[in-house]
């Protein structure tokens, strides 16, 4: 943008701001917008802004507080994308704050989209960005578009931003999705099929939503086309046993407006209706006829209805609850310590175990994605079955068929003279583990989903396929919903493997770094026949270092320190550069010979403290009593009297 157009764009935005008049034409809603920032947000717009990126832990927070959406709403997203991926468009879905808690895009301009804020993270509220797609949606809670220079700050004139709102099942505003573009036509008029796609996708991920948190109640779904109202009811109405509505979706909320709230009321009040007619409506609803259901003289809908979800039947006392604490399982509780992300996943495979479903694992490289899959077959009814794993990525392209798939006798030139059983065979029963299956090429996603949908393999040159008892736990560290909106994966598959997602937290992330060292160094000391400990200058190094490669990363740095060491005590001098590198002051050697004190020992204030974790905090905040205090949540007096105690010296007082 020039500086001519930015100023005429500043010109107009505070005449309309300040005097209520527009230079030009432009939305009622956009208009009130300017208005917002410059009264009650103090925003100037000749003042540009970059986009605001909150930190990876204010993401998790935001994150985790519609967790159970986000889920329902990712599938509609992915559905979404397919339609836009070859249009340059970006996909956003943020909370009720316009936080971006999830987004597709293209990976390729992963760079430009995160400078321009359309990137997970991206804080979209006026308040931050000023009138934008996200923000005014957030303000207004109507579907809208704003198109180039409807943005206030001119940082984003070049963006085109269609948003849509989403509300929870009790009517509460939820979130945004919002389709954006970094470039597009200079007419508004460009952006209306973008704009009702988002309506429109945003009100299937609503009543997904809905129809999920309502899965055990009756559903009554109500619309004007007789086709199409057991797919897509355009209002929904959830009540109990008596016919009582304890729920409705925004397409009822409408229909009801001016009848006040109708959760609590019965069906007989709101349509034409006796007793007699609910009962009709659900025997007609299981046997997926329609029926007609009227409301006063001018209005009449089709009508299905969807039963609850099978309710619990009583138990024995022998039986555990439903909701009973997961079972222990030495292989798969060994593998964290008080992590509660990890602690919270392992909870959840427990219930997993002897599912008939496939599980998709996903986290980064060497965050131990092969370990609890081998952790899962170990404790599931399939331990004494065969583990086969292949590293999709590594077998040769030329050979990852056969090799999966077998072939017969003499089925190509140097095979073997019997043939050969495939990996999927020599899983029969018990657990393939398909590790990097992104990597997987096309033509052999396509056989493999055939074998998971028929249970059977067809070997190469074999006339007849042979049946196979199939439970398949796959893993990437790439983001597999990415790689199908390129192209490069098939959708199809994706839903075959993902029965259930455990996402892995990278081990920079985990709170039970600590334990996993311990461990990983008591395996690797086993393996070595040597029983050695970590100074507590090595074990302050290890807490404080990225570990970019994880816990693979982790175990090679152990193992080279068990090598180089005397085998009874590490140091940090035993330790790669990489891990010394990371400290601009070293702390003296003589000041954390101090032994650590046992954890389960309290502090003469009844705090505990550890050496190595105040160490730790104190070199993170540079030094800052005061900073670590606030860390470690203990009084600065408490600090100072442990540093004492450990002979923790400050390098500006050594």
């Amino acid at each position: 943008m020039t500086n001519q157009a930015q100023n005429r764009h500043i010109d107009n935005v505070m005449s309309v701001a300040q005097r209520g008049a527009a230079l030009r034409d432009a939305d009622d809603l956009i208009h009130r917008s300017w208005r917002r920032c410059i009264n009650d947000y103090g925003l100037d717009p000749a003042r540009l802004r970059a986009p605001h990126i909150v930190t990876s832990d204010t993401l998790r927070v935001h994150q985790e507080r519609i967790e159970d959406f986000m889920q329902v709403a990712r599938v509609g997203m992915e559905q979404m994308y397919k339609r836009v991926s070859g249009l340059g468009y970006v996909l956003l879905l943020t909370d009720a704050n316009g936080v971006t808690v999830d987004y597709i895009g293209n990976d390729a301009r992963a760079p430009e989209l995160k400078k321009a804020g359309l990137y997970l993270g991206a804080e979209w509220n006026e308040r931050s960005a000023g009138t934008c797609g996200v923000g005014t949606c957030v303000a207004e809670q109507t579907a809208l578009t704003c198109h180039q220079d409807d943005h206030f700050d001119p940082t984003h004139i070049p963006l085109t931003c269609s948003a849509a709102p989403v509300f929870d099942p009790e009517g509460k505003f939820l979130a945004v999705l919002d389709l954006s573009a970094l470039t597009s036509p200079a007419y508004k008029e460009s952006q209306h099929l973008a704009l009702h796609m988002t309506m429109m996708y945003a009100a299937m991920i609503e009543d997904a939503n809905f129809l999920r948190h309502f899965q055990d109640r009756w559903i009554l779904r109500l619309g004007t086309a007789w086709a199409l109202v057991e797919v897509s009811g355009e209002i929904m109405l959830a009540h109990d046993d008596d016919g009582i509505v304890v729920g409705a979706n925004t397409g009822a909320r409408r229909l009801f407006a001016h009848a006040g709230d109708i959760v609590g009321r019965a069906l007989t009040d709101l349509f034409d209706l006796v007793p007699d007619d609910v009962l009709r409506l659900a025997r007609a609803g299981t046997m997926g006829e329609r029926s007609v259901v009227t409301r006063g003289t001018n209005q009449m809908f089709y009508a299905s209805v969807k039963t609850p979800r099978q309710r619990p039947v009583a138990r024995s006392a022998a039986e555990a609850p439903r909701d009973a604490a997961p079972a222990a399982h030495p292989e798969l509780d060994r593998l964290a310590g008080d992590d509660k992300t990890m602690r919270r996943l392992l909870d959840q495979a427990k219930r997993l175990l002897n599912r008939k479903l496939n599980i998709l694992i996903h986290g980064e490289t060497g965050t131990g994605k092969e370990v609890i899959a081998k952790a899962l077959h170990r404790s599931s009814e399939r331990a004494g079955k065969p583990f086969v794993a292949v590293n999709c990525g590594a077998i040769p392209e030329s050979l990852i068929e056969s090799e999966l798939f077998g072939y017969t006798a003499g089925a190509f030139t140097g095979g073997r003279t019997k043939g050969m059983k495939g990996l999927i065979l020599q899983s029969d029963g018990g657990t393939l583990f398909l590790d990097e299956i992104g990597d997987m090429p096309l033509h052999l996603q396509t056989r493999l989903l055939r074998v998971l949908s028929e249970r059977e393999v067809l070997p190469l040159g074999a006339d007849k396929p042979v049946p196979v008892d199939l439970t398949v736990i796959a893993a990437s560290h790439r983001d597999l919903r990415n790689l199908i909106g390129s192209g490069s994966f098939r959708e199809d598959l994706y839903y075959r493997l993902c029965g259930a997602t455990l996402h892995l937290p990278a081990l920079r992330d985990r709170a039970d770094k600590r334990y996993l060292i311990e461990k990983v160094l008591a395996e690797e000391g086993e393996l070595l026949g040597m029983d050695a400990q970590l100074s507590l200058d090595a074990m302050h190094a290890m807490l404080s270092f990225a570990w970019p490669g994880n816990i693979r990363q982790l175990r090679n740095v152990l193992r080279f320190a068990l090598a180089v060491s005397d085998g009874h005590l590490i140091t940090a001098a035993d330790l790669p550069q990489e891990l010394a590198d990371q400290f601009v002051a070293t702390p003296a050697p003589g000041a954390l010979e101090a032994p650590a004190p046992d954890l389960a020992t309290p502090g003469e204030d009844g705090e505990n403290c550890e050496a190595a974790s105040l160490l730790a905090a104190l070199v993170r905040h540079k030094w800052s009593v005061t900073k670590a205090a606030e860390e470690l949540n203990l009084a600065r007096a408490t600090v100072y009297r442990y540093m004492k105690k450990f002979g923790i010296v400050p390098p500006n007082q050594r």
